[in-house]
């Protein structure tokens, strides 16, 4: 990154998480002035954000749980930064002028301010994957309307943007996303039943949040990124492809029709997507280990078993669908994922209880926000409902 350009102003949307986490490593390791942060949000965590307020110097600090105001605002105090908290302080973070914002809230919860970044302009980097799963159309006209620029900070989707040419569409024959397998790539159905959440966070790769590491070892990830991919990139959904490579090397690769592959390759570190989306659209050194062929030796690709990873093939299915599918899609994994956690639901009954919510709601209608959020309330409610009865079976 160009050290002579103006400081770039900044919000991290989701701080303490671990793309959050990551994006300030990289602010502390830019050359002094490459930077200002202007807000930084945080679930609950306060005693974490607050730390991270005062070493990065933000102007504004908000946790979305009122529960946790007390002890942010007496750990920031005397210190000069704004404190703020609640869902509408973090809709109003997001909407505060800045060149760059990161939006990594896990989840639908993240849906609001990523919004509100959008509707301000500027460059939203997009970690939460979930906002163009449940409101693509509607996340992609806020961007259209404002002059917004949207970057994906996936890995793969960062990878495949590197890679894509998208001056002519027609030219691409397909994209390939790749996933890992997680930990539960080698086991058969028996082991896969007996998966308990230690089991399932314990990804060998990559190093995440619980729900992202769980949604890794169903394919949910693989899946919610497939309709992330059909919203992003000019390809229709039948030519985007999930490969597991459990190398985790290759991040993307994109297909064009004269039969070229062009391919992202890197060390699997979250910081090389975000730096990329950071400095973009120029590059920033980062002080990562570089990746050796030599030493890796090989590189392996597989198709993902669909008897043993269905939420794929659901994933596929809801974006075939379309209208409110995929808010259904991504409710009730997010309610069986958490049941998961909690001991209160098996490892394989979160994508059938997936399946039975997306049953239930057949295609609903959803064109607007206030209808995406009441059909995210109700597929909750019915993803627990169902789950509890499994359960108890």
């Amino acid at each position: 990154m160009a050290l002579n350009c103006p400081p770039r102003r900044v919000s991290i949307l989701g701080s303490t998480g671990s793309v959050g986490t990551s994006t300030l490593a990289l602010l502390d390791a830019a050359p002094p002035g490459s930077f200002v942060v202007e807000a930084l949000v945080a679930g609950r965590d306060a005693t974490a954000l607050a730390g991270q307020a005062r070493r990065l110097g933000a102007r504004l600090a908000v946790v979305a749980d009122p529960a946790a105001y007390g002890v942010l605002r007496e750990a920031l105090a005397g210190s000069g930064i704004e404190t703020a908290a609640g869902p509408e302080a973090v809709v109003e973070a997001a909407a505060r002028p800045v060149d760059w914002t990161m939006a990594a809230i896990v989840g639908s919860a993240g849906l609001r301010s990523t919004l509100a970044a959008l509707q301000r302009g500027g460059t939203l980097a997009l970690a939460n994957k979930e906002s163009l799963v449940c409101a693509g159309e509607i996340v992609l006209a806020a961007a259209s309307r404002s002059g917004a620029r949207l970057l994906p900070v996936d890995s793969e989707h960062n990878a495949i943007f590197q890679a894509l040419d998208a001056r002519d569409p027609a030219m691409i024959e397909k994209i390939v996303l790749t996933a890992s397998g997680g930990p539960c790539r080698m086991m058969d159905l028996a082991e896969m039943r007996a998966v308990t959440p230690e089991i399932a966070v314990r990804h060998p790769i990559w190093k995440m949040g619980a729900k992202i590491s769980v949604d890794s070892a169903t394919m949910m990830n693989k899946g919610l990124e497939l309709i992330e991919a059909a919203r992003l990139f000019p390809v229709p959904e039948p030519r985007i492809e999930v490969l597991v490579h459990p190398q985790s090397t290759v991040h993307g690769l994109v297909q064009y029709a004269d039969g070229s592959i062009l391919a992202q390759l890197g060390t699997p570190d979250m910081r090389t997507p975000i730096a990329h989306s950071l400095a973009w659209p120029d590059r920033m050194a980062v002080d990562l280990p570089r990746l050796d062929l030599a030493q890796l030796g090989r590189l392996e690709f597989l198709a993902p078993d669909p008897l043993r990873f269905p939420s794929l093939r659901l994933a596929r299915q809801a974006l075939r669908d379309g209208a409110g599918t995929p808010t259904v899609l991504n409710a009730a994994n997010e309610v069986a994922v958490a049941l998961f956690l909690d001991r209160r639901l098996g490892f394989l009954d979160i994508a059938a209880v997936v399946e039975e919510t997306l049953e239930l709601f057949g295609t609903p209608a959803a064109a607007t926000l206030e209808d995406i959020l009441a059909l995210d309330a109700a597929a909750r409610r019915e993803a627990a409902r169902l789950a509890t009865r499994r359960s108890a079976a």
